[in-house]
C-alpha cells in the first residue's frame, strides 16, 4: 500500500452550521463512495473553510458521519480577492493500493470552478440539483 492523498471541494449555501455540516457531509460521503475509503485506512484529514464560514467546523461532520478514530484538522484558506465565497475544502490522507490515476477527487457546487483541469478525465462529481420550493 501507499499513502495517498484524496482532495475535495464544496461550497455551503451560507454561514450557517447547518448549512456547513450539511456540505460537508455531501462532500465527505461523495470522496468516501467513489474511493472507497475506510476510516481504519484513514490517517488524518484536514478541512479548511474560507475566511467568510465561521458558524461551525466542519470537521465536525466527519464525527457526525462515525468518524471519531481518525485525526482531523481544521484550519482556514487564504483571503483571496475574487475567490470562491463559503467554500469547504477537504484532504483525506490514507494507505491504498490505488494508483495516482484512480484516485478520484471530488469537486461539487460552485467548487468546480477550482478544478476545471479535471473535468476531461470525469472526476468531478456534478451537484445534483436541489428541489426548489414554490
Amino acid at each position: 500500500m501507499k499513502f495517498r492523498g484524496v482532495r475535495g471541494a464544496t461550497t455551503a449555501e451560507g454561514n450557517s452550521a447547518e448549512a456547513i455540516l450539511l456540505a460537508t457531509r455531501e462532500l465527505l460521503e461523495a470522496l468516501v463512495s467513489q474511493n472507497d475509503i475506510e476510516e481504519d485506512d484513514v490517517a488524518s484529514i484536514i478541512f479548511t473553510t474560507t475566511p467568510d464560514l465561521t458558524a461551525a467546523f466542519p470537521a465536525r461532520a466527519a464525527r457526525d458521519f462515525g468518524w471519531r478514530r481518525t485525526a482531523l484538522m481544521g484550519a482556514q484558506e487564504m483571503d483571496v480577492p475574487d475567490g470562491i465565497r463559503f467554500a469547504i475544502r477537504i484532504l483525506i490522507h490514507w494507505n491504498t493500493s490505488k494508483s495516482l490515476d484512480e484516485i478520484v477527487h471530488v469537486y461539487m457546487r460552485e467548487a468546480m470552478v477550482l478544478r476545471p483541469d479535471l473535468y476531461p478525465d470525469n472526476k468531478i462529481i456534478v451537484e445534483k440539483k436541489h428541489e426548489e420550493n414554490s
